[in-house]
């Protein structure tokens, strides 16, 4: 009997078994669907932190920092000491290593806590729970908030391993004074790096975070050295510290050698910003869009988000700067400018690697002001000649230097140039009339070779603002419409070192954290003018410096060659000269147009480019 209703209960309990199989497949699967919504509407794999990224100059110097509201430098796991990392264990969360996520003892104590005060007083916070505020959420205090939190909490632990969490936990909390993360925080207050801290400062670091407000050293000095003292106990507590080590490192001395965020020669890397966005819109296929009005606004958006990007991710900037040369520029603009109210810019080119070495955008120049090396655009006056007239003239008529031009007064369809002064001459060589700079004859000399041709090989050069409206007569002694800048017109000028011509750029490479490269010019060569070109066109720069209009600029050395040029009512005054190793461009002006005549027989320009010039060893 007893077998039978064996039988009979064992056949009774396979359907209900059956049913409590099913229902846990299907809870199965329900409890992989909830993982699969935390991993589409949680992502918590790749969390990229907002940093500071670098501009270097060509010899390693960090001379600028570029960061937002967050200044970070990320430091991997195994730069951080393995003693910050048992400290923020034993002060944060004593159970990070045990638990998965949350710690519900703690967060039972503060229920109970706040039960009794009738508000949220205490939050019970993980490690892992405190990274997801800081990286995910924001401090408000409210039970939804905590709720959330949680979920992300419990997220962090399932796709991150615990090393990963302290990791960025320790990059992401605040220091104060904007400083985000251990190394941020290490070389503000103590001037160090993270692994140059002794065992005390990296625990006096570690007391901020807690209340950055009331422990910010700089204002709180002596609370943040209680609380360093107090964490330091409790790492005694924790058997991670003797009695011995802790009486030795709550005796030693704390001294803050506060570091400010490094922005040396803002005149340099504010271009550099200016052309890390050419290089990038460059290298993502954005220049036509930007320069259609169609897909303009579209494109400079996108543009704008792909920057700001990699300038959180980290970068550096590697660029060409010669922190010697731009000290000596930015000297001999302001001393030689000093108390006339006049504004000038340099620019610094090296031959041999086409890059950028020095750029001045003012003489008292102020980060993210108005740069006139590049963003002012000037009439270039008798300075454009050697480009448009002289030698395209040369190249396409094989015409020496010593040939014969009308140096007469000239008028035609209404348009009658005067050369300056009002002087009136005959017959005279290319050399005598480029070296004085006479007008009549550039003008008789561009109507030789054609305004078509000669402009053709002003288009080899990147003038942004000259178009078709300056094919004219006027141009010929720099009357443009908009005009050119510095820059620009030193850049140029460049091609009378050997012929060819390549956009001259500040950077020479974008490197992410890990040193991988992520940007760099790859513009080619143009080949401009022949080799007879560019020795009559050298030997036509050199006596402007030695028998005409630049003799003040001259100095005994290699090569020196140059071309000066003054606008109408000598509102403008330019140099761009050339040296064996740079061509320099140097222009002296007002912001609001107006005359230099009580300065002009001082010859700034010529006076600010020897400066530079005969400096630079």
């Amino acid at each position: 009997m007893r077998t039978i209703l064996g039988f009979l209960f064992t056949i009774m309990l396979v359907p209900v078994l059956m049913v409590l199989f099913l229902f846990c497949y299907q809870e199965w699967n329900n409890v992989h669907a909830f993982h699969k919504v935390l991993d589409e509407k949680l992502p918590s794999n790749k969390i990229e932190l907002p940093q500071t990224s670098f501009i270097k100059a060509a010899d390693g110097t960090v001379v600028s920092e570029i960061s937002g509201p967050e200044k970070r430098i990320y430091l991997p796991d195994k730069e951080i000491p393995p003693f910050l990392k048992d400290l923020f264990v034993a002060i944060e969360d004593k159970q990070f290593y045990r638990h998965s996520g949350v710690d519900a003892a703690a967060i039972s104590r503060a229920m109970i806590a706040n039960s009794r005060s009738g508000s949220i007083e205490q939050g019970g916070s993980t490690i892992t729970q405190q990274l997801a505020r800081n990286v995910f959420l924001t401090h408000e205090k409210s039970y939804n908030r905590k709720l959330t939190e949680l979920l992300y909490s419990f997220q962090l632990e399932r796709t991150l391993s615990k090393q990963q969490i302290l990791e960025l936990y320790i990059n992401a909390i605040y220091y104060h004074n904007r400083n985000y993360g251990i190394e941020a925080a290490s070389r503000f207050y103590f001037n160090k790096r993270t692994q140059e801290l002794s065992k005390a400062q990296l625990a006096y670091l570690a007391a901020i975070p807690n209340n950055p407000e009331l422990y910010n050293p700089l204002k709180h000095f002596h609370s943040a050295k209680k609380r360093q003292e107090r964490i330091l106990l409790q790492m005694v507590q924790a058997n991670k510290l003797s009695a011995k080590e802790y009486e030795k490192m709550i005796r030693e001395p704390i001294t803050l050698h506060e570091s400010r965020q490094a922005d040396l020669f803002p005149d340099y890397t504010d271009y550099v910003q200016s052309e890390l966005k050419d290089l990038i819109a460059n290298a993502e296929g954005l220049t036509k869009k930007l320069q259609d009005p169609a897909t303009r606004s579209q494109a400079a958006k996108e543009l704008d988000k792909k920057v700001a990007k990699v300038l959180e991710s980290g970068v550096t900037i590697h660029t060409a700067l010669d922190t010697q040369i731009q000290q000596q520029a930015k000297r001999a603009v302001k001393t030689t400018l000093s108390g006339t109210q006049v504004e000038g810019s340099a620019v610094v080119i090296q031959h041999n690697t086409h890059e950028l070495v020095s750029l001045i955008g003012g003489t008292n120049y102020k980060k993210n002001s108005f740069n006139r090396a590049y963003q002012a655009y000037r009439q270039p006056g008798s300075a454009i000649k050697p480009l448009l007239v002289y030698a395209p003239y040369i190249q396409e008529k094989n015409a020496s230097i010593l040939e014969r031009v009308s140096g007469q007064s000239y008028c035609r369809n209404g348009y009658c140039p005067k050369n300056y002064g009002g002087g009136i001459y005959g017959m005279v060589t290319i050399k005598k009339a480029f070296a004085n700079s006479y007008n009549t004859p550039a003008i008789r000399l561009l109507e030789k070779t054609g305004i078509k041709k000669s402009f053709g090989y002003l288009d080899s050069f990147n003038f942004v603002k000259v178009t078709e409206e300056d094919h004219r007569l006027p141009s010929a002694v720099g009357g443009f419409q908009v005009g050119v800048s510095p820059l620009e017109l030193t850049d140029a000028f460049t091609s009378f070192h050997e012929g060819t011509y390549l956009p001259a750029h500040a950077i020479q490479k974008v490197t992410s954290r890990e040193g991988k490269l992520l940007y760099k010019w790859n513009d080619k060569p143009k080949k401009v003018w022949r080799p007879d070109t560019v020795a009559k066109m050298r030997q036509l720069l050199h006596e402007v410096t030695v028998n005409g209009t630049a003799k003040r600029a001259y100095f005994p050395a290699g090569y020196i060659g140059g071309k000066t040029g003054t606008t109408n009512d000598v509102k403008d005054m330019w140099f761009v000269g050339l040296t064996d190793q740079y061509t320099t461009g140097v222009w002296v002006g007002k912001d609001h147009p107006s005359s230099l005549e009580s300065i002009q027989h001082a010859y700034p320009n010529q006076v600010i480019w020897k400066e530079i010039n005969q400096n630079i060893k």
